[in-house]
């Protein structure tokens, strides 16, 4: 599995669905733009694998597309929301690490 470039954006964390629905921050289209060209294999539902990090927390998860932006949207866990004090429509500052 190959490591692509770092790529770093701003995005704002998101809901969806009602009681225990996803929290997820969306990729800007650019970036978005960047992954689908780069990123040779993708897995189930078009999903890319990544390593992400927020306020210097890292996890691995995986980018989810987003048929109707064209976007990729980045899911962020319970744990990573807490440690960092993250709620609906915090800005949050994203690095990515795109395995291909």
């Amino acid at each position: 599995m190959r490591l692509m470039s770092e790529l770093l954006f701003e995005s704002m964390l998101w809901k969806w669905g009602g009681k225990g629905g996803w929290y997820s921050a969306t990729v800007p289209e650019e970036i978005s733009g960047i992954i689908r060209m780069c990123a040779a294999k993708k897995n189930g539902f078009g999903s890319v694998h990544v390593s992400a990090s927020i306020g210097g927390h890292e996890w691995k998860t995986s980018l989810f597309a987003d048929a109707k932006s064209g976007c990729y949207f980045l899911p962020a866990k319970a744990e990573i929301r807490r440690t960092c004090k993250m709620s609906t429509g915090d800005p949050i500052n994203v690095r990515l690490n795109v395995f291909s």
